[in-house]
C-alpha cells in the first residue's frame, strides 16, 4: 500500500460516531478512513476482504479505476477542489445490496496555513422511489440527464417549496410528483392527483374546492374538494396551463394563504398542503400571451424542474425497455428482448417519450408468439398504422426498413405555428394522418391545435 498521510485522530472519532456512511478522503482520491456505517455499506461491495482503507473512492464505489470526472460523470472531490466549499452530486454506486443511487455531500477540511488538507465525504440515501436498474416501480435511469433530474427532486423533496416540472409529453412527469411527494415530511398522507385538462371550467372550482348543498343545479349535498382531500399531504395539477383564467385567482389565493371557500359558502377554510404542478406547456410564453397569471406562475415555479426526453437520455432505453416489459407482459409470462431487439428500440426517436416506448413494448408483446423478442418484433410493431407505401415498388423506388422510414419521419422538426395552421386548411384526412405526416404523436397534435384554437 502506498504511504498515506496520517489523518488527525479527532476527525477520525468524530466521523466514526455518526450513524450516516462517512469517509475521509485525500487530494489523490485515496480513502484515509472510513466509519462503521460506510465500512458496512461498502466493505462487500469493495472487495479485498472489506477493507477500504488505502484504496481509492472511485474504485470501491464505482468499480472504476479512473476519478469520476475522468469516466463522463460530475466528481464532487474535483469540485469541491477547485471551489473550495461543500459540493453535492448524486451517483450510482456498488454497495453490499447491489447498486443504488447516493446523494453525495464533500465538503474540504482546512489544513495548515488554510491549505485544503483532506475532504470529508457523507453518503446519504436516496429519500424517493427510484432504481438505477430495471424495477417493476417507480422511476428508472442512469444516465447524466436523468440523474441531474433526480438530484434536483432529492434536493427540494424534503422542503416546503412549490415544485413545477417541465417537460414534454410522456417523459414521466406523474412520476416524478410521487417522487417528490414520497420523499417529503408529508409522505404519510395523501398525494391527490388533479388532471387540469380533462375537468370542464364549469365544474372546476367544484372539483377543486368542493361546494354546498343547492350551490349549483344538481348539487343535492354538501361534497368536499380535492383540496381539502390534499389537506396536510400533496396537491398535484397536472397540465396547470390548462387552468382556466378566472380560476387562476382562487388558486393563487390559496397558495398565499393557504384559504379557500367552497362553491355556494361564505365560510373561509383553510388547507396545509404543498403543490406541485407540471405542464409540457410554456408557460412564459402563456403569461406574455395573457393566458396564464404572472403572479400565479412566480408562485408555482419556485423550484422548476426540467425532466429530459428519452430522447436526451443516453443509454437509459434498455433499462426502460427491460422494466417496462414486465409491465406490460407480466409473469407468468417472461419475455426477453434480444440484442438486435434493443439495438432497435434504442434507435428510435420517441417523440412520445416513455409512454410511446411503453405502447410500442406492449404491441411488441402482443405480436410476439414465443419467449424472445427480436427484432422483427419490434419492426412489426413499428409498421403497425403506417400508410402503404403507394407505388413505390412498381416503380422500382428503393424502400426503407420500416424502422429507418419511421426514424426518419419522426425525426422532423417540430412545425411552427404558422405552418401547423397552413398544414390543417390543405390536410383532407383524419387527424391520425395528419400527426403522421407531420412526424409528431396524434395527443401532441391535439393538444398543440388546442392551443392554437384550431
Amino acid at each position: 500500500m502506498p504511504h498515506l498521510p496520517a489523518p488527525p485522530a479527532e476527525l477520525v472519532s468524530f466521523l466514526d460516531g455518526l450513524a450516516d456512511p462517512h469517509i475521509l478522503l485525500d487530494d489523490r482520491y485515496r480513502i484515509l478512513a472510513a466509519n462503521g456505517a460506510y465500512r458496512r455499506l461498502f466493505g462487500t461491495a469493495g472487495g479485498a476482504g472489506g477493507s477500504v482503507v488505502g484504496r481509492t473512492c472511485h474504485a470501491v464505489s464505482h468499480h472504476a479505476s479512473v476519478p469520476c470526472d475522468q469516466a463522463g460523470e460530475s466528481c464532487p472531490l474535483a469540485q469541491a477542489r477547485a471551489s473550495g466549499q461543500c459540493e453535492r452530486v448524486l451517483h450510482v454506486h456498488h454497495t453490499a445490496q447491489g447498486e443504488e443511487y447516493v446523494q453525495i455531500e464533500l465538503a474540504p477540511v482546512a489544513g495548515a496555513e488554510g491549505t485544503t488538507g483532506f475532504f470529508v465525504e457523507k453518503m446519504v440515501p436516496l429519500p424517493v422511489a427510484a432504481q438505477p436498474v430495471p424495477s417493476a416501480q417507480g422511476l428508472i435511469g442512469r444516465s447524466p440527464a436523468f440523474l441531474k433530474m433526480l438530484g434536483l427532486v432529492a434536493r427540494v423533496a424534503p422542503s416546503r417549496a412549490a415544485v413545477l416540472l417541465l417537460g414534454e409529453s410522456g417523459t414521466g412527469k406523474e412520476l416524478v410528483a410521487h417522487a417528490v411527494h414520497q420523499g417529503s415530511l408529508r409522505a404519510r398522507r395523501a398525494l391527490v392527483p388533479v388532471d387540469c385538462s380533462s375537468m370542464p371550467e364549469a365544474l372546476f372550482e367544484s372539483e377543486l374546492f368542493g361546494h354546498e348543498k343547492g350551490a349549483f343545479t344538481g348539487a343535492a349535498q354538501a361534497r368536499p374538494g380535492l383540496v381539502e382531500a390534499a389537506d396536510g399531504g400533496t396537491l398535484f395539477l397536472d397540465e396547470v396551463g390548462d387552468i382556466p383564467l378566472p380560476l387562476q385567482v382562487k388558486l393563487l389565493r390559496l397558495l398565499e394563504t393557504g384559504t379557500y371557500r367552497r362553491v355556494g359558502s361564505t365560510e373561509l377554510r383553510h388547507a396545509d398542503l404543498r403543490v406541485v404542478s407540471a405542464t409540457h406547456r410554456n408557460l412564459q410564453h402563456m403569461v406574455a400571451a395573457g393566458h396564464f397569471r404572472e403572479d400565479l406562475y412566480y408562485r408555482l415555479s419556485t423550484f422548476p424542474i426540467h425532466l429530459p426526453p428519452l430522447r436526451e437520455r443516453q443509454g437509459d432505453t434498455a433499462l426502460l425497455a427491460r422494466a417496462l416489459l414486465e409491465r406490460v407482459a407480466p409473469p407468468p409470462r417472461a419475455l426477453q428482448l434480444s440484442g438486435a431487439a434493443l439495438a432497435l428500440l434504442a434507435a428510435q426517436p420517441y417523440p412520445g417519450n416513455v409512454r410511446e416506448l411503453r405502447n410500442l413494448l406492449e404491441r411488441t408483446a402482443l405480436l410476439c408468439d414465443g419467449d424472445s423478442i427480436g427484432a422483427e418484433h419490434v419492426q412489426q410493431a413499428l409498421a403497425c398504422g403506417l400508410p402503404p407505401l403507394a407505388g413505390a415498388v412498381a416503380q422500382g423506388a428503393v424502400v426503407l426498413p420500416v424502422s429507418v422510414a419511421l426514424a426518419g419521419l419522426s425525426r422532423r422538426p417540430l412545425p411552427d405555428d404558422e405552418a401547423l395552421r397552413q398544414a390543417v386548411a390543405a390536410h383532407q384526412g383524419s387527424r391520425s394522418a395528419l400527426a403522421r405526416r407531420l412526424g409528431i404523436s396524434e395527443r401532441s397534435l391535439y393538444r398543440r391545435l388546442k392551443t392554437l384554437g384550431a
